[in-house]
């Protein structure tokens, strides 16, 4: 079983923010078929988001969320979690089910290179396209100081 934190962080961040439909796609062409049972139903729920100013200033609630979370246990006892923005309740499972299957031996490998890779491989691109249209729009304001008021 793969336990450590990190790498586990990584693919659950990357299947948190992963689209839908594409990870549904990417994991159906697997053909990976396994049998598990729903410790958690996906329930939908609202979390607080904090911010700090400047990113080091004191704390503060900037808004709510919508999040939908979910549990699942394989037959071998793996369990698999997840939590990810919005109300997609089949999305929250099957991201706690490739969450488990991770887990294994078996799978890991496989998942990695053919699920993981690509999903954050798309999801890296898409967050360069949005810089670069941030980017493209970006104004530098710059103060000339006239001489004669010396």
């Amino acid at each position: 079983m793969h336990t450590d934190t990190a790498i586990r962080q990584h693919w659950m961040s990357v299947l948190a923010h992963s689209q839908p439909a594409e990870l549904a796609a990417r994991i159906s062409s697997l053909n990976i078929a396994a049998e598990y049972d729903v410790i958690r139903p996906p329930e939908t729920g609202l979390v607080q988001i904090q911010a700090r100013m400047g990113g080091t200033g004191e704390r503060f609630f900037t808004a709510d969320a919508t999040l939908t979370r979910a549990a699942v246990r394989l037959n071998d006892g793996t369990l698999g979690y997840s939590w990810v923005l919005g109300r997609d309740k089949q999305h929250a499972e099957r991201c706690a089910l490739i969450d488990a299957l991770l887990q294994q031996t078996s799978h890991f490998q496989n998942l990695s290179e053919t699920l993981i890779a690509p999903l954050d491989a798309d999801r890296m691109a898409r967050i360069a396209a949005r810089q670069s249209e941030v980017n493209a729009s970006r104004v530098d304001f710059f103060t000339m100081v006239r001489g004669d008021n010396a």
